[in-house]
């Protein structure tokens, strides 16, 4: 006599493939998901390794971010703070400009940028560069402060007091050694 499976036992073993096939998807689909990081979680990585003063690794983290998200402006913006750090200024103006490439009105990586430039000793672009980040953000003291060290090392100093002042009006505060400095060599007291 031959048996004859029952239509409920087929049934199962129908249900039992469909709910196999299903669970492998989703271990496919929910694996690489749960292990790899986003560019967004390499980002805060980075911010984490470089608060902790682990610039190495702070690269590298940037470095995953931009791997998944190359258009990340603000992990390019962080890398180069970390090179800018380390003196290695070259790597660090590419990865500013590549910052300003994907966000033109980031005032952060123009004043970020004009740092660089300065300690390069290229203050006509280091000006350049604190300008624009004021374009952007009008109450930028920092990027008025560095501005006001470059017109200073210039001996633009009628530039200089200028920016003070704006930093003054903007309720931002100043080194008063630089403003006893600026004095002394200005022969102003604004």
């Amino acid at each position: 006599m031959k048996l004859v499976p029952c239509h409920c036992e087929r049934s199962e073993a129908i249900f039992n493939l469909k709910l196999s096939i299903i669970l492998v998807g989703f271990l496919f689909w929910a694996i690489p998901s749960a292990c790899a990081e986003t560019a967004v979680e390499y980002l805060v990585d980075g911010n984490d390794s470089y608060a902790r003063g682990d610039l190495k690794q702070a690269i590298y983290d940037y470095t995953k971010a931009l791997d998944i998200n190359p258009n990340l402006a603000k992990a390019y913006d962080n890398r180069g703070v970390a090179y800018a750090k380390q003196g290695f200024l070259d790597p660090a103006i590419a990865d500013f400009t590549m910052a300003i490439a994907n966000k033109p009105k980031d005032a952060e990586a123009y004043n970020n940028r004009g740092h660089a430039y300065a300690a390069q000793g290229n203050l006509t672009q280091a000006l350049a560069d604190y300008s624009k980040a004021i374009r952007y953000n009008a109450i930028y003291v920092k990027a008025y402060n560095n501005r006001a060290l470059v017109y200073d090392e210039l001996k633009e100093y009628d530039k200089a007091w200028a920016d003070v002042n704006k930093i003054k009006q903007i309720g931002g505060t100043i080194d008063p050694d630089f403003i006893v400095e600026l004095k002394k060599e200005s022969g102003k007291g604004n």
